[in-house]
């Protein structure tokens, strides 16, 4: 049995211009999957996340601790863990 994951707290307010169009798209697809718009917005926009390129590109940043810790939500087990990792290569 899986537990229910409390929903993400979205108080943070993006203040970004979009298109007419893309606020009624957002504004219908929220209708259709019964999500707010912000949380369709939210979701969508973390399968940015999938994108291989972007994820090789964060890595290869020069001082991408604190980017790596942000973009992929990195506890700091994990920081330590990507510290040895890039000092045994070098970086």
């Amino acid at each position: 049995m899986e537990f229910i994951k409390p929903k993400p707290n979205l108080d943070i307010k993006a203040n970004w211009k979009v298109s007419e169009h893309t606020k009624d798209i957002i504004k219908y697809y929220a209708e259709y999957t019964g999500y707010s718009e912000d949380e369709c917005v939210d979701q969508f926009l973390k399968n940015i996340l999938k994108d291989e390129q972007f994820i090789d590109w964060i890595h290869g940043k020069r001082r991408n601790k604190r980017a790596l810790s942000k973009v992929l939500l990195l506890d700091e087990t994990e920081e330590l863990e990507l510290d040895e990792t890039e000092t045994s290569r070098g970086a």
